[in-house]
């Protein structure tokens, strides 16, 4: 037997380093050195690249904040990031020549910043772009350019930038829609067409993602619309008369049975359809075997009838966020920490002899971006993504790239920052890194001192947020999973208790089902943020994971059960469905307590037992790990066998 001389790495290392598994967004690579090069060739060309590189400059804060979404949406996403942007800016023009003046804004704006991103997804975008524009903008007075000339220049670019963004809205309205919706069936045809149990969980998974996205679209894009697009009202049925075909399959691929290659082909055409704008064709006939199929199947053409949402207010979305501040603690200590961690790296630029200090605070206030994942992790990222771009900046540099040549770069830069955004923080980095390197170089007229200083400045806020935002700030590596995890349970229950109860309405039970798989997919997606921590936190949610995959396999057996009853078989008894519930509901309270669940009575009924063993696996699961207990060696132990002594 040979010995093992391979190299294990540490779970959040390998999670860390993973890039995610999302198509290159190419409409994006090709828009993002659009919006960032032709300024700079504008620039070149007229002999002033110096104010092309600060109209570039301009255009940044709408590739950064580009993301997938209806028009309407990425208006008031890219408009509001631009604008809040331009106003940071502006702050930073205004108190760069003063050093007091200085440090007192950037401070006040990275407090403001953070408070705004509880507001939401938008929001929070938002109040990034203030803070790092207004960092950007205390720098420009080393220039030597007017700040109303440097302010002209960062409005010209910000608005070419938006104007590439949202271009293609005429001859495109609704073309992310359909795409969004044309996606479900593609991923349901995948699920049906999966030929082992990994794979069809991964595509169900998929599916929950695909179907989260298409609602999500349609719903944002029709809350502007006074309820009469028809387009969009067409989109929408389709969308949700997938449904009943979406529980069949979930219910077959829980069974263990892949679908028929009719189905699968049905399904396929069924998108290019939308995708074309052309009218659903029928479904084929199947076997008798597949009956729920075939009725899920008969829903699409006809689609189901939807009422419009109403839409929200602003000033209701405005006092909603307002109660949430007053109620939300952990907003108010994230922005005291991000605020503590600006003020230090303030401090630092000016008892350390920085060329560029602002980069130092630029480092410091992205990577601690209350909302954006892992502190750990993003500062990880971040230096290592540095130290690459560095390396590419100072080869750009070494060569003396200028005129066209460096325009081309500029563009390659840029296509790489649209790449990374969507796949690793890392390599984003090591995109964005060359490209300002770049700009301000040619803004600043600077040399191989531009390459040091940000190399120099970026690792030390990566030190800075590392030491004082993480390893001293109280609680940022005690375990703190749990409390979602118990949330989610309490979904499911919901689920549950919804889908099989007698009196059901069935538009009710296909939005408990959502709620229960959307919250899951939240899960998992704010488990993956921690997981890459190598602290007690990052441990638990690795012990914690086993539980998500078993509340996965409850909400599809569950579904399956739902199916049956749909076509002839008995309904569970209340007394079962109660128990069930009460299981679920014991789960999420021992979560939330921090100790074994109590063991309480299943249903013994054969159609009930799918949905049993989940739950008794889920049950073995969250027996395991052990909130009060940090040793890792400890959370091993209680996964062996000898810890589920109490079940």
């Amino acid at each position: 037997m040979s010995k093992r001389t391979d190299f294990a790495a540490p779970h959040w290392l390998v999670q860390l380093l993973r890039s995610k598994r999302e198509p290159v967004p190419w409409t994006r690579a090709l828009r993002a050195p659009l919006a960032l090069a032709v300024p700079l060739a504008v620039g070149y060309a007229f002999g002033n690249i110096g104010l092309g590189a600060l109209a570039s400059t301009g255009a940044l804060p709408t590739v950064l904040s580009e993301a997938a979404g209806p028009y309407r949406y990425r208006l008031r996403r890219l408009g509001g990031a631009t604008a809040a942007a331009g106003v940071g800016y502006l702050i930073g023009l205004l108190s760069g020549a003063s050093l007091v003046a200085t440090i007192a804004a950037v401070v006040l704006v990275a407090a403001v910043s953070a408070l705004i991103s509880a507001a939401g997804s938008n929001a929070s975008v938002a109040g990034l772009q203030l803070f790092v524009f207004c960092v950007i903008g205390t720098g420009q007075h080393a220039t030597g350019v007017r700040i109303e000339v440097s302010l002209l220049c960062f409005l010209v670019g910000a608005v070419w930038s938006l104007s590439v963004a949202l271009a293609g809205w005429t001859w495109r309205a609704t073309s992310p829609e359909r795409t969004a919706v044309a996606h479900v069936y593609i991923e349901l045809a995948a699920m049906l067409s999966a030929t082992d149990a990994d794979t069809s969980r991964a595509a169900r998974n998929q599916l929950t993602t695909a179907m989260n996205t298409a609602y999500d679209r349609l719903l944002t894009a029709r809350s502007w619309l006074s309820g009469r697009d028809a387009a969009y009202r067409k989109l929408l049925n389709l969308l949700s008369a997938s449904t009943p075909a979406v529980e069949a399959s979930v219910a077959m691929v829980n069974a263990g049975r892949s679908g028929p290659p009719e189905a699968v082909e049905y399904l396929t055409s069924v998108a290019a359809r939308v995708l074309a704008d052309q009218p659903v064709p029928e479904p084929p006939e199947l076997d008798a075997r597949y009956h729920p199929l075939q009725a899920g199947l008969a829903r699409i053409p006809a689609g189901a009838s939807r009422q419009r949402p109403a839409r929200v207010p602003a000033t209701a979305r405005v006092r909603e966020w307002a109660e949430s501040l007053i109620s939300g603690p952990l907003t108010w200590l994230a922005a005291l920490r991000l605020s503590l961690c600006v003020a230090l790296a303030e401090v630092a630029g000016l008892l350390l002899p920085l060329e560029r200090s602002y980069w130092l605070t630029l480092t410091v206030g992205i990577v601690l971006k209350p909302d954006f994942g892992s502190v750990f992790g993003r500062a990880v990222l971040r230096g290592i993504g540095t130290v690459i771009g560095v390396g590419i900046g100072a080869a750009v540099l070494g060569l003396g790239a200028q005129g066209w040549p460096l325009v081309v770069l500029i563009a390659l830069f840029a296509t790489g920052v649209a790449i990374g955004k969507v796949r690793n923080y890392g390599v984003l980095s090591a995109f964005v890194t060359p490209l300002i390197i770049l700009q301000m170089d040619l803004s600043s007229h600077g040399d191989w001192s531009v390459v040091v200083a940000r190399l120099v400045d970026t690792v030390l806020g990566c030190v800075i947020v590392l030491v004082f935002g993480y390893l001293l700030w109280p609680g940022s590596m005690r375990p703190r999973v749990g409390g979602r995890l118990a949330d989610t349970c309490e979904t499911v229950a919901t689920y549950v208790a919804q889908a099989l109860a007698s009196t059901g309405d069935l538009a009710e039970r296909s939005r408990a089902r959502r709620r229960a798989y959307r919250a899951l997919a939240d899960l998992r997606t704010a488990f993956q943020q921690v997981v890459v921590e190598p602290s007690a936190a990052g441990r638990q949610a690795v012990a914690w994971w086993p539980v998500i995959a078993g509340l996965e396999r409850v909400t599809d057996a569950v579904t399956e059960v739902v199916v049956t009853v749909e076509h002839g078989a008995p309904r569970p008894d209340e007394s079962d469905i109660g128990l069930l519930t009460a299981a679920l509901t014991e789960i999420a309270a021992s979560i939330r307590e921090q100790r074994d669940p109590a063991s309480l009575p299943v249903p013994e009924t054969d159609q009930l037992s799918g949905v049993v063993d989940q739950l008794t696996t889920v049950f073995d699961a969250v027996r395991g790990p052990d909130l009060a207990e940090r040793s890792p060696m400890r959370l091993v132990r209680r996964f062996l066998p000898s810890s589920r002594r109490r079940s």
